[in-house]
């Protein structure tokens, strides 16, 4: 992988940006199911909900530059979804667009950039942190990883698979956690034995890229 993306790593954010919607949609199901054994049940829904209409707009956005097109995804993503998830993954992105803005290249330093800013968003916005078992302990190890095998040259395939497998096993590890935040932290110690589902989502969401790169 080469240290610039330019256009090429342009049309490689908004493919998987796509991917993501598309995954979060297929995957509606299988999330609230997740979200029903201690929260409301309705994350799946959610998530779909706004990323239905994120693909229903596709073709409208705005693409002259690639932080306006993130932050037309992350205004979609905030006023159609429901409950705690708009907020959150629609600060997710709209911070990943700011650390980008006005850019028409993309490096692999923006890559990270632009995740380490969603988290920043996450945290500032829903107020968790690390172990409050959250997406944030799927999503920062895979930043992580991804930081990480950047500094070592990997290609882009081998970043993105590492990257899911981190995900993965940090996502599986929230089982033991008790939850802190959202409607799971009403259940106390009862949250304890299944996963979080935003973590899950983040570890699926991470092996779809995987697989497409």
């Amino acid at each position: 992988m080469s240290s610039t993306f330019s256009q090429a790593g342009v049309a490689r954010v908004e493919s998987v940006i796509k991917l993501i919607a598309q995954t979060c949609v297929d995957n509606e199901k299988y999330f609230s199911d997740l979200d029903a054994v201690a929260g409301d049940g309705d994350f799946g829904y959610s998530l779909a909900r706004g990323f239905e209409n994120v693909i229903a707009e596709w073709d409208e956005y705005d693409r002259s530059v690639l932080s306006t097109f993130i932050q037309k995804v992350a205004t979609t993503m905030s006023g159609r979804i429901g409950g705690t998830s708009g907020p959150i993954w629609g600060t997710a992105f709209l911070r990943a667009a700011i650390s980008v803005k006005d850019k028409n290249d993309i490096t692999q330093a923006d890559v990270v950039a632009m995740l380490r800013s969603a988290i920043e968003g996450i945290m500032k916005r829903g107020g968790a942190s690390l172990g409050d078992k959250t997406l944030l302990d799927a999503l920062v190890p895979l930043t992580d990883a991804i930081e990480a095998d950047l500094g070592k040259g990997l290609d882009g395939k081998a970043v993105a698979q590492h990257a899911a497998e981190a995900a993965r096993a940090a996502a599986e590890e929230t089982a033991k956690l008790e939850a802190h935040r959202g409607r799971a932290s009403y259940a106390g110690e009862r949250s304890i034995g299944s996963p979080d589902p935003g973590a899950i989502a983040i570890a699926v969401l991470s092996e779809r890229v995987a697989e497409a790169w």
